[in-house]
């Protein structure tokens, strides 16, 4: 679809519910034909490497998509560089493949001026932490109503194979070939010390998981991240084996349902405590009681927990929190600004740029 957003009928004046980000957003009309998944694939080739994780996380996104309910026109998909960038290209919706690291910026603009857009961000480990990471977490800090999507496969794949933010302490690639010595990324701790609003993860070989993270995301109203596990079967094949294949998942995955017990392994065997020290613990139910596992609570309005959470993992062959992390309502970005902007009218009238233009702190250059 063409990229002119100007050309979109704006929506109506609906009050934003705190509970979903697409209030503002127009939907089909009652009478107008179901969606389906093809109706959000673009014409254009596919253009991955065979076996790319990134094919499980469009087929989720393009059968998603119709579930929404909302007009095609009327979603936005911003990618910045890299081989998840190529989002854009392969949705029947507005798009926008901007500039390395830069599409949370981009995407705020939008989102400010637009709010009849549900506006999407698609980004990478290298894309949106290394160039872009100042451009995530000043979008997550002024909670601009934007879906984050962000896939981690711990490489730089697109460059053919280089260490990237995320990638862990020893990685030998093309550009540390006597093995990284950097201390890697956290993805989800950025998000949380940014005090993003809404933090989750999940990964490319559960297509019914990533489509209910994706949904609870859209929903959100206020900046949503969400990491995606996702395979590079070409430089980094394999990093996320020891955790997400089915048959570890039972013992590797620890699955975050609020308001319960965080139990994981088989029959729920284990679980995770808070020790005395304050720090997480992996332990046996039997040998603590159940009333010693730690209840998951998603909007606890301090992030502290989360944040351990995230941290809980070590490494990627150790068990690994999946789901949301955190959901808690905050003011948005846009529908400040706009407060900000009725408010000015109401005093001062509507206001004359060129007044503005050259009111004090301007100066006449000659």
């Amino acid at each position: 679809m063409s990229t002119d957003l100007g050309m979109l009928t704006r929506g109506g004046s609906a009050p934003v519910d705190s509970r979903s980000g697409t209030a503002n957003v127009p939907r089909l009309a009652e009478d107008a034909p179901a969606q389906g998944k093809k109706d959000f694939t673009s014409d254009q080739e596919v253009r991955w490497c065979p076996g790319c994780g990134d094919y499980a996380v469009l087929a989720a996104v393009q059968g998603f998509l119709p579930e929404l309910g909302l007009r095609r026109e009327n979603i936005v998909f911003v990618s910045g560089i890299g081989c998840s960038s190529r989002f854009p290209y392969y949705l029947e919706t507005y798009g926008m493949h901007s500039i390395h690291g830069r599409a949370p910026a981009i995407a705020t603009g939008l989102a400010t001026a637009r709010e009849d857009l549900s506006v999407w961000v698609v980004t990478g480990d290298g894309d949106g932490l290394s160039i872009g990471g100042n451009h995530l977490i000043h979008a997550l800090r002024r909670n601009v109503n934007l879906t984050i999507l962000m896939f981690n496969n711990r490489i730089y794949g697109l460059t053919k194979g280089q260490y990237s933010p995320t990638s862990e302490v020893g990685k030998v690639t093309k550009s540390t070939p006597f093995g990284s010595i950097d201390q890697p990324f956290n993805p989800l701790s950025v998000a949380l010390g940014a005090e993003a609003t809404f933090v989750a993860r999940t990964h490319d070989l559960d297509r019914k998981h990533m489509i209910e993270i994706f949904r609870q995301a859209h929903d959100h109203h206020g900046a949503a991240f969400v990491e995606i596990y996702q395979n590079c079967n070409v430089f980094n094949d394999g990093q996320f084996n020891d955790i997400t294949k089915r048959s570890v998942r039972d013992e590797m995955m620890i699955d975050l349902v609020h308001d319960e017990p965080i139990l994981f392994g088989e029959d729920g065997k284990r679980g995770v405590m808070m020790a005395e020290d304050g720090h997480l613990r992996l332990v046996d139910v039997d040998d603590v009681g159940i009333d010693r596992i730690l209840v998951h609570d998603i909007h606890h309005p301090y992030p502290s927990l989360a944040f351990a959470l995230a941290r809980l993992n070590s490494d990627d062959h150790s068990p690994t929190p999946f789901g949301v992390f955190r959901q808690v309502d905050r003011s948005e970005f846009a529908g400040a600004v706009s407060g900000q902007l009725a408010a000015a009218s109401e005093k001062k009238g509507p206001g004359n740029l060129e007044d503005l233009l050259r009111s004090n702190g301007t100066w006449t250059v000659t």
